[in-house]
């Protein structure tokens, strides 16, 4: 007989809001058991599934599974960037950017039968101040957004929309100066957003054109527009049009450098981090071996 492959399920609890109770039993059920052998563990602090990443590799796992969010994925994917190790993801967060840009299922039986065909493909890494992300990283708008969001109560869409709508009431654009592969930019801008795919998540476009193994990242600077502008801006990214806009400039790029008047808040794939005033971003090209 075979040996099966040994597969740790990291699950975030509270990732989208949503109740993950009767997630193993659905493994179980659904999961081909003949060829895995699945283990399930839970996280419950900061920086946990980081962790269990690092301990799963250690302990020499076949693959991890992260069944939460972009932050839960971005947490196990830095623990095994190198080693070989494929990721799994079972999207259960507020946006599931990644996932929905891999084309992995949001419904928790057809993502399941996914790592049952255990097909993989190599993603490339951005890194910010030695932060890796894998889907988007930004600054200015959506990282005071990500920042409320992280102390809100509310999770989910629902939540990230209050938390943006609070921020948006007084908040003011801030000049940046853009190093970009040798070119000096100099912008104000209402956020800078560092693609390495297409989506924030929900189907919001911020980078159309972005691919997460050209072996670049796509710089989307987000300029200062007229408040009364701000459905319009949003339905550019529901209609995968960001590009399009007159307030927005894309950027491609390998060796970014990003300086602003002032420390404060960089949401790397989501999750807020605090940064000083200079960023320093790269990217690791199909440095990551995803299962989708």
């Amino acid at each position: 007989m075979r040996q099966r492959k040994r597969i740790l399920f990291v699950i975030n609890p509270i990732s989208g809001g949503k109740k993950k109770t009767a997630f193993n039993k659905q493994v179980l059920e659904v999961l081909d058991l003949e060829k895995f052998d699945p283990t399930f563990k839970i996280t419950d602090h900061a920086n946990h599934a980081f962790e269990l990443g690092k301990a799963a590799v250690e302990e020499g796992y076949d693959a991890v599974v992260a069944v939460g969010g972009d932050g839960t994925i971005n947490e196990l994917g830095s623990a095994i960037l190198g080693t070989g190790m494929p990721l799994g993801i079972i999207p259960e967060g507020s946006g599931n950017g990644l996932a929905l840009y891999l084309g992995i299922p949001l419904n928790e039986s057809a993502a399941i039968r996914r790592i049952n065909r255990f097909e993989t493909a190599e993603v490339d890494t951005g890194v910010v101040n030695g932060r890796h992300f894998f889907n988007i990283a930004g600054l200015g708008f959506d990282a005071s957004v990500s920042d409320r969001f992280a102390t809100d109560n509310i999770r989910g869409p629902i939540g990230y929309l209050r938390s943006a709508i609070n921020v948006l009431s007084d908040f003011q654009p801030s000049m940046y100066t853009l190093l970009i592969d040798g070119a000096t930019y100099k912008r104000e801008a209402f956020m800078v957003s560092v693609a390495n795919s297409p989506q924030y998540g929900n189907n919001a476009y911020i980078a159309p054109q972005a691919s997460i193994n050209d072996g670049l990242l796509d710089v989307c600077i987000v300029k200062k527009f007229p408040l009364y502008l701000f459905p319009k801006m949003v339905f550019h990214l529901f209609t995968k049009s960001a590009d399009q806009s007159e307030y927005v400039e894309i950027i491609p790029g390998k060796d970014i450098t990003i300086l602003r008047d002032q420390k404060g808040p960089v949401h790397v794939d989501g999750e807020p981090v605090e940064m000083g005033e200079k960023l320093e971003i790269s990217i690791k090209p199909r440095s990551l071996k995803v299962i989708c």
